[in-house]
């Protein structure tokens, strides 16, 4: 039989060329997309282009298509491109898709033990979390947050840990005006000023926490699960009832460790 066996590569020869793209268009979108999702905030275009060595003509046309399929946001006052409600959605696909929801689940299984109180895990979906893995403590009243549900994002300790972690011309582009705030019980944020404020004091805290907004009568305390960048992968969360005698304050750390722990185990250092 002849010998298929490839020979040697000589040392001294110079190296083979780079694989070209068969569809250039293509590559540049989704080298784009990841420009954008390794910076800490939106940027500017001549910085995307810079960046990846595109030309700014080329990468405006490419931002504009993203845009209109919401990829993308552009902050026209700060001339900055920045991820889009789609982009969120698909990391949320992802974290739908098991690595996310069997990291976390003997993460949250662990608080559930050691508080005694039901915990769940929630990814962003644009301007919603969705829930992927729910822990029900044993003797404790059922939730709404059973894996598969949606419920809005500025209502609840998830959403608001993920938002205080996101840039705040995100926040922005996802709540710009009263009419993308949704209510369930008359309580909560209703305009972007009340969002900002909130957001403020749950980044000075290092927790969110949530009263009566999803559900009356019960209380939340959230904390965020950032991924190797530093962006919000998820966020853990323990819901009590108001009369346990709990609050936030004495459950934080516990909370706080429990992401601390998944942050690790997704790869952040």
């Amino acid at each position: 039989m002849p010998d298929t066996t490839a020979p040697p590569r000589d040392p001294a020869a110079p190296p083979p060329p780079p694989i070209r793209p068969q569809v250039p268009a293509a590559d540049q979108t989704l080298r784009i997309l990841s420009f954008l999702a390794r910076q800490r905030g939106p940027v500017p275009a001549r910085t995307v282009a810079t960046g990846l060595g595109i030309p700014r003509s080329s990468v405006y046309h490419l931002l504009a298509t993203l845009q209109e399929h919401q990829f993308v946001v552009h902050l026209p006052e700060e001339q900055r491109w920045g991820l889009g409600i789609a982009a969120f959605e698909l990391a949320g696909g992802y974290s739908r898709q098991e690595p996310l929801a069997r990291l976390g689940r003997p993460v949250l299984a662990d608080l559930v033990d050691r508080t005694g109180e039901s915990a769940h895990l929630a990814v962003m979906h644009g301007r919603d979390v969705l829930y992927i893995v729910e822990e029900r403590a044993p003797r404790r009243p059922a939730l709404v947050t059973d894996v598969g549900v949606r419920l809005p994002a500025h209502l609840t300790a998830t959403g608001r840990a993920m938002l205080a972690a996101l840039p705040r011309e995100q926040v922005r582009a996802l709540f710009p005006d009263a009419a993308t705030f949704a209510d369930r019980t008359g309580r909560g944020p209703r305009r972007p000023g009340e969002l900002r404020e909130l957001l403020r004091e749950v980044r000075e805290r290092g927790y969110a926490v949530e009263d009566g907004e999803v559900t009356l009568g019960m209380r939340s305390i959230g904390v965020v699960v950032r991924d190797h960048a530093g962006w919000p992968a998820a966020a853990i969360a323990i819901t009590w009832t108001v009369d346990g005698g709990r609050d936030a304050a004495s459950v934080s750390p516990l909370v706080t460790q429990a992401a601390d722990e998944l942050s690790r185990r997704i790869g952040r250092r």
